[in-house]
């Protein structure tokens, strides 16, 4: 190499080399916490998916209250009028990069539940670190990345002055 023989030839070891042009180092991320939302109409169809997703990820280390979910209509035609939303937060960590293979086995539960090709779940994955919350998703968007096996993720809050925020 040129400007190695260079700086051996002048005997200055630092000749050649560009001093701002520091390449970054690979690092891996810290596990993160792993959290699902679900969608219901049925409390048995609930307790049935709690007791998958504690089989597959472990034990909760909290879950929310059921509360009616209003928001939309969108899963009226395959849930009814009576959807109920909840949250879990799991006890075991996780790796960044298992989310899409979550996505994809709660997608199975899905449809393993579903009747007539109609969901009677949903159940919505995604992780908490202490930057960002993060979910996974199957549908492409401007927001979101694609991150394997046909998942893309979004990050949905950021941890900004002590709390969670959406993004501006």
């Amino acid at each position: 190499m040129v400007i190695g023989a260079r700086a051996q030839a002048s005997g200055d070891p630092t000749a050649g080399k560009n001093k701002y042009n520091k390449m970054g180092k690979i690092k891996y991320p810290a596990k993160v916490r792993l959290i699902t939302g679900l969608l219901f109409s049925n409390d048995d169809l609930r307790i049935d998916v709690e007791n998958r997703l504690k089989s597959l990820y472990g034990k909760f280390l909290n879950k929310s209250e059921i509360y009616s979910f209003k928001h939309t209509q969108y899963y009226k035609d395959e849930m009814g009028d009576n959807v109920k939303r909840c949250y879990y937060a799991f006890e075991n960590l996780i790796e960044v990069s298992d989310l899409a293979c979550i996505k994809c086995k709660t997608n199975d539960i899905e449809d393993e539940l579903a009747v007539d090709g109609k969901r009677r779940v949903n159940i919505d994955p995604g992780y908490v670190g202490l930057p960002k919350l993060v979910l996974a998703s199957t549908k492409d968007f401007s927001h979101r990345i694609y991150i394997g096996n046909g998942i893309f993720a979004e990050i949905t809050l950021i941890f900004k002055k002590d709390t969670f925020a959406a993004l501006p």
